[in-house]
């Protein structure tokens, strides 16, 4: 069995024998599985069954999976997206994850290293509430990550799963610097997302989701080498970024 309950996944692959040899082997797994030929059959299914992840090919006719991507994550915020493509370009990964997805297999891929993606993001996404974590409070930010929620001031702050597991990362060891290496070990449970860029869009997203709500800054960046989590008020924030950039 690929988990101890069967989790339901969605393949989009254009490809009819790829398409057809991934479920097979998904299903030997154990894993509850449909399929599409393409996007306008992927939305219809994705909305009707909410499946519980996506393994989403980026070659598709018509509408590219990068734009399908966004689409599948405006209606379900929540569902779990791995792309899947024969590119290995960096700047594909990155608009892969600028897109919402949470993980990516470049073609050819192994059945084992496929399956452990699958069950790695699975177990992330579905922890129950009180399974781990804490509360960490910084500034006016508050964090629950036994329940995956974020608060700025009192009011809701939405943040995608891997961006919240992200932020927790950095706000659980405030002031220590967390090279992207460890930060992708740590929140995607291996270093290979596709590279430093990877974490970089992450990071962008989160500073971009609190810029809206906080008067501070919380991630900055030591250049050449990694984050650290620290509260700096707007005041004072344009110092930091010139002392660690070198400027100062």
């Amino acid at each position: 069995m690929g988990v101890e309950t069967a989790a339901e996944i969605l393949i989009v692959e254009d490809d009819a024998v790829i398409l057809d040899t991934l479920a097979y082997n998904l299903g030997r797994q154990g894993f509850g599985v449909h399929k599409a030929l393409d996007g306008a059959e992927a939305l219809k299914l994705a909305r009707r069954l909410r499946p519980d992840l996506i393994l989403l090919d980026v070659m598709l006719p018509g509408e590219s999976g990068i734009r399908l991507c966004e689409r599948l994550r405006e209606g379900d915020r929540e569902v779990v997206i791995i792309m899947v493509t024969a590119k290995d370009a960096e700047e594909d990964k990155v608009k892969g994850f600028e897109a919402g997805a949470d993980d990516y297999v470049t073609k050819p891929f192994g059945m084992k290293e496929l399956v452990a993606r699958i069950n790695a993001n699975l177990k992330r996404s579905a922890s129950p509430p009180g399974a781990r974590g804490k509360i960490l409070e910084a500034g006016d930010l508050w964090l629950d990550t036994r329940n995956f929620t974020a608060r700025v001031g009192g009011e809701p702050l939405y943040l995608r799963l891997k961006e919240f597991e992200l932020l927790a990362a950095l706000a659980a060891r405030p002031g220590e610097l967390k090279s992207r290496e460890d930060l992708a070990k740590e929140v995607w449970g291996h270093a290979g997302v596709g590279s430093s860029r990877t974490i970089d869009v992450h990071v962008r997203r989160i500073r971009a989701a609190l810029a809206k709500k906080s008067e501070y800054e919380y991630v900055h960046t030591v250049r050449g080498l990694g984050y650290r989590f620290e509260p700096v008020s707007a005041v004072s924030a344009s110092a930091v970024r010139t002392t660690e950039d070198g400027r100062g």
